[in-house]
């Protein structure tokens, strides 16, 4: 198991990896940044927690999008209008993930406070 120095808000975190899965680690870590400096800008220093979650909420949102935009490519319009409608059809699936997205926020800085 590989182990890569991410630097997120200005703190060096170790965080452990599969062999290989480096670089892309790397790269999720350098787009968390920017929104957690984007977010920085706009706030100032609110808390390492509390920026962790905005930063991932607004990953989640862009996440969301994309699944929606795959949906009206993948369906055509009918598809287009009802995830115009609905960016999530099923909205126990949207809360369902942003639980799941929330509580691994919540470990990675649970982690992080621990560095």
């Amino acid at each position: 198991m590989a182990e890569v120095a991410l630097t997120i808000n200005g703190r060096v975190h170790t965080i452990a990896c599969g062999d290989g899965e480096e670089d892309h680690l790397r790269l999720l870590a350098g787009h968390l940044d920017e929104k957690v400096a984007d977010l920085v800008d706009k706030l100032g220093q609110i808390g390492e927690a509390r920026l962790l979650v905005m930063a991932g909420l607004m990953i989640a949102d862009e996440l969301s999008d994309a699944y929606t935009r795959l949906a009206s490519l993948e369906g055509g319009e009918d598809a287009a209008e009802g995830a115009q409608a609905a960016p999530l059809a099923d909205q126990a699936a949207a809360a369902a993930t942003l639980d799941h997205c929330a509580e691994r926020l919540e470990a990675l800085a649970a982690r992080v406070e621990q560095a």
